[in-house]
């Protein structure tokens, strides 16, 4: 919501998955200019989970999303050991529907975009499933929404 990190309606939710899908839509909402230019590269959380039964901020897996250069634009998104690393994995139209999925393999995350494998992340964690909790979109960075940003997530 506008002047908030945060998506509304987000509950605390555990989970396990060996793999977590969902169809994804960002409307024209999701342009947006930061107040700092460099704000811009800012990468907003979409949705995830937590990994290792652990904080996200040690270890979790989630695609990101930012507005550049005129592109919508998604990443995988992910910590190790409180360590965060990122990857640019492709540019989305607005209105256009896309499935994502995040795998779990013993030593990776297995980022896919409409059923074609875009990056594998590193994991760091021990168990055989991702273990812990549903993370929902935030904004942010360093700058709070400039105005309400609506997008469609459903689970698959």
């Amino acid at each position: 919501a506008a002047g908030g990190h945060y998506a509304d309606k987000n509950v605390y939710k555990p989970i396990e998955v060996e793999e977590m899908r969902f169809a994804v839509r960002f409307d024209s909402s999701a342009i947006y200019q930061t107040v700092l230019a460099e704000n811009q590269w800012d990468i907003n959380k979409l949705y995830g989970f937590s990994d290792n039964n652990a904080d996200h901020h040690q270890y979790s897996a989630r695609f990101g999303w930012n507005w550049r250069e005129g592109a919508l634009r998604l990443h995988a998104y992910v910590y190790n050991k409180g360590v965060v690393e990122s990857r640019e994995l492709a540019t989305v139209a607005i209105g256009a529907e896309k499935v994502c999925s995040i795998r779990v393999t013993g030593g990776a995350y297995l980022f896919s975009i409409d059923g074609k494998m875009m990056a594998a992340m590193p994991r760091q964690s021990t168990s055989e499933r991702g273990k812990g909790y549903q993370l929902y979109p935030y904004f942010g960075g360093d700058e709070v929404a400039p105005h309400d940003i609506r997008i469609l997530v459903k689970n698959l």
